[in-house]
């Protein structure tokens, strides 16, 4: 996936600076919403009593409302060559710290396997936060959302964000 990634934005770049062509390349670092995301996974997982991995320890992420509403606001970002910007909320959250404030909206004690890395893949979204501002979705009402919908049981995406994984094999 990385490496579809770094090619899709060189294509971007090679057609923007040929054409001349506006371009704002936006690079994601885990959208969530309710049925979908590392918040999802974790309350998930602490919901089926199953432990959470802790080698990426910690994660940047935006709640896709959020997302979709700044990607429509980075038209104006746009130019010859691209402009990149990361796409996230501007705080990294730990793992474990999410898990466990989960854990206590379950009302189920989480279990951890393994430590946090000394290192894990987020994005810094100061520069576009400093445009755009901020996010408005806090983590705390994702929490309290995402728990009292894993709670209900009520319909996912079913399809994991692999968040845990670490040697780049989904």
């Amino acid at each position: 996936y990385p490496n579809a990634a770094v090619a899709r934005e060189r294509l971007f770049e090679f057609e923007s600076r040929r054409r001349g062509t506006p371009v704002t390349l936006l690079r994601l670092f885990y959208a969530m919403e309710l049925r979908y995301g590392v918040v999802h996974d974790l309350a998930r997982l602490i919901h089926q009593g199953q432990p959470i991995p802790l080698g990426n320890g910690a994660f940047t992420c935006i709640w896709q409302r959020d997302a979709n509403e700044m990607a429509l606001r980075s038209f104006e970002l746009a130019q010859s060559p691209p402009s990149i910007w990361n796409l996230c909320q501007p705080l990294v959250f730990s793992t474990r710290a999410i898990a466990t404030r989960l854990g206590e909206l379950l009302g189920r004690e989480p279990r951890f396997e393994g430590s946090e890395s000394p290192t894990a893949l987020t994005g810094n979204a100061t520069a576009i936060c400093s445009v755009l501002g901020v996010p408005e979705t806090p983590m705390e009402a994702i929490l309290r959302w995402t728990a009292g919908w894993v709670k209900a049981g009520r319909p996912t995406f079913n399809k994991p964000t692999h968040f845990e994984v670490r040697d780049g094999r989904y």
